[in-house]
């Protein structure tokens, strides 16, 4: 698996990769239908230097496929770093969600000094928070969260990471 930022060339395959139902309806912020231009508008889109976002490819084929995409965003204000990703549904249940968090909470906490992390997921998505939970997380409750392409507010599970409560990580060696 690799992980790295997106380029405005990456369009036509991320558009192909996300561009799903399943997908977009277990996403808050992605349109629906999603398409090329929705992808090169979002790739062309400065980021701020607290959002992370990352592509994941799969090295399964003699050339890497795009698989989903991993990120640290802001939250409203005072809500903290919130981690999020998605997957295309062929590469569901094979473990790239759980193996790219584990690199980007890597990431979170040793080379951007976060403490915390929050996450959230619809309750109809209930395989994304046993990734959520399988890197850490622990649930503290239920909220409403928008859902663009479902044109509407629904109830999700929220969970956060707090990584100096966390004794269980190891650190990373200098």
């Amino acid at each position: 698996m690799t992980l790295r930022p997106g380029w405005p060339e990456d369009a036509p395959v991320l558009a192909q990769a996300i561009a799903h139902e399943d997908v977009a309806f277990k996403l808050s912020r992605l349109p629906w239908p999603y398409t090329e231009a929705h992808a090169l508008e979002w790739l062309s889109t400065p980021k701020s230097e607290s959002d992370v976002t990352l592509l994941i490819f799969a090295h399964e084929q003699p050339t890497p496929r795009l698989v989903g995409g991993i990120g640290l965003h802001e939250t409203a204000p005072g809500g903290g770093i919130e981690i999020g990703y998605w997957l295309t549904p062929s590469a569901w249940g094979r473990g790239y969600a759980t193996e790219a968090g584990h690199a980007v909470l890597g990431m979170a906490q040793h080379a951007l000094g976060l403490r915390r992390l929050v996450g959230r997921h619809f309750l109809d998505n209930p395989a994304s928070g046993k990734v959520l939970r399988k890197l850490g997380f622990r649930p503290n409750g239920v909220a409403r969260m928008p859902c663009l392409a479902r044109n509407g507010e629904f109830d999700c599970a929220t969970l956060e990471l707090d990584f100096d409560a966390d004794e269980s990580r190891m650190p990373i060696a200098a």
